[in-house]
């Protein structure tokens, strides 16, 4: 039998799809992500919603990827104006984005304090007494956060997921899913408000106790430096806190704050709201409070995730979880409770 004499030359490379971009230099080319919306994102158009995630693709790609249906809500198409929900679930095909730089990885002090921090564990999630002033994942000029150091500590977990979220500056419990059906799980009770949450704030005044419950609507805006804050605004998302005052001092209350809803900077915005910003909130308190309250010896934000209250997936055994104060909350109140028996005595 004959045989074609080999040409030396290598067959052709086979073409790869529109649906796999390939990526030029300093490119990169994203997998198919899956993405479910929470409270925080709900209200969003699509475009909007997909031009914040895919930061660096040019709006026309985005905009076609919409047009062709290789983005989809809950399996279907959907146009960009299309608002998204509480819940729904975003498919984002592949599509090529600028190659972001290398990230510096954790270091082992700040990987021991986070595990350190881990205050119940089992095969499903993990909770974390979140210290004041690590961010739950990096971004916005960060390089890490709480769910990188995570990641960093446990190589070789497969699956570690924040399932919601608190402020960098706010301490206190975090939940984090190790199975993705955990997460949903999760996910699901928290829009079902089936879990409660219980947060511990020192605010400035005496805190009435005919103030049982705050539901103003809260509005997210941009202030002209780029900065993101929140207002009472009739335009805003429903919004609901339930209040109870623990301990009065001299010129602060301890309060407990319950939030129905998961808005960003809720309790912050509805303490302000009330007249009793949160001590050490620089964004809702004027100068004139942060400086008094500097000068007993405040730190940091006052305001801690103190208890939550919530079914475990897979057995749904309730559980409650309580997390103690840092130093620097617990030394505030202890100065307090002396400046208290001073003007008592």
């Amino acid at each position: 039998m004959s045989r074609k004499p080999d040409s030396g030359k290598a067959a052709p490379a086979p073409s790869r799809s529109a649906t796999h971009p390939v990526p030029a230099k300093g490119q990169v080319a994203t997998g198919v992500q899956w993405v479910t919306v929470d409270e925080d994102m709900a209200g969003q158009r699509l475009d909007n919603f997909l031009l914040a995630r895919l930061r660096g693709v040019p709006k026309s790609i985005v905009y076609r990827i919409v047009r062709k249906g290789e983005v989809r809500v809950n399996k279907g198409r959907v146009k960009p104006d299309a608002r998204l929900s509480s819940g729904d679930v975003v498919r984002i095909p592949p599509v090529v984005q600028k190659a972001r730089a290398e990230q510096p990885v954790p270091g082992a002090r700040v990987q021991q304090v986070v595990e350190a921090a881990v205050v119940f564990e089992n095969d499903d999630m993990l909770v974390v007494n979140k210290p004041s002033g690590i961010a739950v994942h990096g971004g916005s000029g960060l390089s890490f956060g709480l769910i990188e150091v995570l990641r960093s500590a446990r190589p070789d977990a497969r699956f570690l997921e924040l399932v919601h979220r608190l402020d960098r500056d706010t301490s206190g419990l975090v939940m984090v899913a190790k199975k993705r059906s955990a997460l949903r799980f999760l996910q699901d009770e928290l829009r079902n408000k089936r879990i409660r949450k219980y947060y511990h704030a020192l605010v400035a005044g005496s805190w009435s106790d005919k103030v049982r419950r705050v539901a103003e609507p809260l509005l997210r805006y941009e202030m002209p430096n780029g900065e993101r804050r929140v207002r009472v605004s009739e335009e805003g998302k429903e919004s609901l806190t339930l209040f109870s005052c623990l301990q009065a001092f001299h010129g602060y209350s301890l309060v407990e704050a319950s939030p129905v809803t998961g808005r960003t900077h809720q309790i912050r915005v509805h303490s302000a709201w009330a007249g009793h910003p949160i001590a050490g909130d620089d964004k809702y308190m004027d100068d004139a409070s942060q400086k008094a309250f500097r000068a007993i010896g405040g730190q940091r934000l006052m305001l801690h995730a103190r208890a939550l209250e919530f079914c475990l997936p897979g057995s749904g055994d309730s559980l409650r979880l309580e997390a103690p104060y840092d130093e620097p909350f617990a030394k505030v109140l202890e100065e307090l409770s002396k400046r208290n028996g001073k003007h008592d005595g």
